[in-house]
């Protein structure tokens, strides 16, 4: 018998459905000034000097210039206290002119996360994680849908990826992530489940999945044996990998780049998938970098543009 060898999985682009929904924004944001005088605008809170944080926060100003969008960034010491930034927040709330408010996680540990995402104004949260936006998004009637789940279900539609009646997993139940994508893929009509670090015999209950998404901030957890032949894996994870070594044993033929951006500046960006078995047995998957990510600041803009619209009864 002659042996056929699987042909590799095809990468879902993030990129280029990003920019088709920047586009569709840019349009919406011309129109909205043209037609009623309104031009959204989006405030960004940066406490510490953390670099990822700082990393994302200019590509979301850099994301709102691009569209037409308002933005301010607002930088504040790593001793800042709940009560300083609570301040600060309920400053932006009070401001008619700020459409959406971004407060950039994770915080500093001497600050209270949860009082912080409780101050904000529901109708300003464009990151839709107030208890509010996250109660109608579970009764499915979402204001805002928190942008990396968001995100993840354009790339899914806009791929004609069928949900409706398909296994999705979801590995890690974070509110950032895990538990409102779950939520998405119900409400269409996917049959979901939810994974995390308590589920025995994991890899036997992610390879029942036609649709894997792998958002468990742990570096190439995921490998080939965890997933169904044929699957869509969706990998939302974001990790540092230094290591020569272990960059190549991820990407095997395809590592220089990695190894060269180890050599550069001391790491390289992976996600929580192991790509190189991932690619054997999957039909589909996203890379990282250059998949969920860009489409996580598509949506804020969209949601900051919703956000315009709804404040302003336009």
């Amino acid at each position: 018998m002659v042996s056929v060898e699987k042909e590799r999985a095809k990468l879902l682009d993030g990129r280029s459905v990003a920019e088709q929904i920047k586009k569709e924004v840019a349009e919406e944001v011309r129109q909205l000034s043209e037609q009623h005088r309104v031009k959204p605008r989006l405030v960004a809170v940066l406490v510490g000097d953390d670099d990822a944080s700082a990393v994302y926060v200019r590509n979301k100003v850099r994301a709102c210039a691009e569209v037409g969008i308002e933005s301010e960034q607002i930088a504040l010491p790593a001793a800042t206290t709940t009560e300083d930034l609570l301040t600060v927040v309920r400053g932006l709330n009070q401001n008619d002119d700020v459409d959406g408010i971004l407060v950039q996680l994770p915080l500093p540990k001497q600050i209270h996360e949860v009082s912080i995402l409780e101050s904000l104004d529901p109708s300003k949260d464009v990151d839709g994680f107030h208890p509010t936006n996250v109660g109608l998004l579970a009764m499915g009637s979402a204001r805002f849908v928190p942008c990396t789940p968001a995100g993840i279900i354009e790339l899914l539609v806009r791929n004609q990826i069928e949900i409706a009646g398909a296994n999705a997993c979801v590995v890690g139940r974070s509110q950032i992530v895990g538990r409102p994508v779950a939520s998405l893929l119900l409400q269409r009509h996917a049959t979901v489940t939810i994974c995390h670090s308590r589920t025995r015999d994991l890899p036997t209950v992610t390879r029942q999945a036609d649709i894997l998404v792998a958002a468990i901030g742990r570096a190439e957890f995921i490998r080939g044996n965890y997933i169904k032949p044929g699957a869509i894996v969706i990998d939302v994870g974001v990790n540092k990998v230094t290591d020569v070594d272990e960059a190549r044993g991820m990407f095997g033929d395809e590592a220089d780049k990695r190894i060269e951006a180890i050599e550069k500046r001391g790491y390289t960006l992976v996600g929580d998938v192991h790509p190189a078995e991932a690619d054997q047995v999957a039909a589909q998957r996203t890379p990282v970098p250059g998949g969920v990510g860009l489409l996580t600041v598509a949506m804020l803009m969209r949601n900051t543009l919703q956000a315009a619209r709804w404040r302003r009864g336009v």
